[in-house]
């Protein structure tokens, strides 16, 4: 597919997250590397075929988060973490920027793609979250894909359950938790050729955590958010970012205090920094501009810009080369 939008087409631009942590060089293999540096690409590529045939934004990101939930990498559908009592339970969120549509769910644990679920609560219900049984039961209901336990297990995520688990027993402490046990959510961001704005974002939430815990990812403002100014997804350790409203707060920055993107979201990451709490996001805003501030040491993470190029990296220098 190419890499560049259509020479008399209005650009588009696409951003996406695969989530953020202690991403050390070292503790990936080159196949290993590869691999999550494919995946990246292939949620850009189902993003962009969307936005190049001159899709909707709101399409785009659903495609490009479906693509990374169902590869068992990321800690989002296939290859979320497990909680406290070895089981899955699944996030998502979606809103469409033009009029601030919302969806989302919380505590799925058989639907392989959550983020279509949070797409049909907000299209299909009168309501903006549904959570638990209840929402698995409206995927039922709707014909969404189904999975079994044995669809979602993966050894690694049940191994660093084990680790977790061991270490907590041993004396350790939700606060000194190891920061890649912290993380793990994949977003998406678009502004499509007709200058609409949305977000998705997806997530199994934090290894280990409390059965029924809610993260981030559901709420909306803390981890999603769309409007006609900007769209927001974020990654990170995910009671800050609701103490924080960062997805809205960067919002607000740009909409009552006309802060650029750049300056509004590394602010907003400044003051979860400064609350203890670490993560990041990616965004974009009406003009097209991208903006990907994080304060940990990597965050897997794409973009297509206005002028189709595309970019992929993982560390904090940036580095990853560009072409699967």
């Amino acid at each position: 597919m190419p890499l560049n939008n259509k020479p008399n087409d209005p650009p588009f631009v696409l951003a996406i997250h695969g989530g953020a942590g202690t991403i050390r060089r070292q503790d990936l293999t080159p196949d290993q590397e590869a691999a999550l540096l494919a995946g990246l690409h292939a949620a850009l590529d189902a993003g962009q075929a969307i936005l190049a045939q001159r899709g909707s934004a709101l399409d785009a990101v659903i495609a490009a988060v479906s693509a990374l939930e169902d590869n068992p990498l990321f800690n989002a559908g296939r290859g979320a973490v497990f909680n406290d009592e070895g089981r899955i339970e699944l996030e998502a969120a979606v809103m469409n920027g033009p009029d601030q549509a919302a969806g989302s769910v919380t505590g799925v644990t058989r639907t392989r793609n959550p983020v279509q679920l949070a797409r049909a609560v907000m299209q299909h219900t009168a309501h903006v979250t549904l959570g638990f049984d209840a929402a698995d039961r409206l995927a039922l209901t709707l014909g969404l894909p189904q999975g079994d336990a044995d669809y979602f297990y993966t050894a690694k995520r049940w191994q660093a359950l084990q680790d977790e688990l061991a270490r907590m027993a041993a004396g350790g402490s939700e606060a000194d938790a190891p920061e890649d046990r912290k993380h793990g959510t994949v977003g998406a961001v678009a502004l499509d050729c007709m200058g609409r704005l949305a977000a998705a974002t997806s997530t199994g939430g934090r290894t280990a955590k409390m059965a029924g815990r809610i993260g981030d990812t559901p709420v909306i403002g803390a981890g999603t958010w769309a409007d006609t100014r900007c769209a927001v997804s974020g990654t990170g350790h995910g009671e800050y970012f609701v103490r924080a409203a960062v997805a809205h707060d960067i919002a607000a920055r740009i909409h009552y205090g006309a802060q650029p993107l750049a300056q509004a979201s590394q602010a907003t990451i400044d003051t979860l920094t400064a609350m203890g709490g670490t993560g990041g996001v990616i965004a974009i805003d009406h003009h097209g501009n991208i903006a990907m501030p994080f304060n940990c040491e990597g965050m897997y993470r794409a973009a297509i810009d206005q002028q189709g190029q595309r970019t992929v990296a993982i560390y904090r220098d940036g580095s990853a080369p560009a072409t699967a």
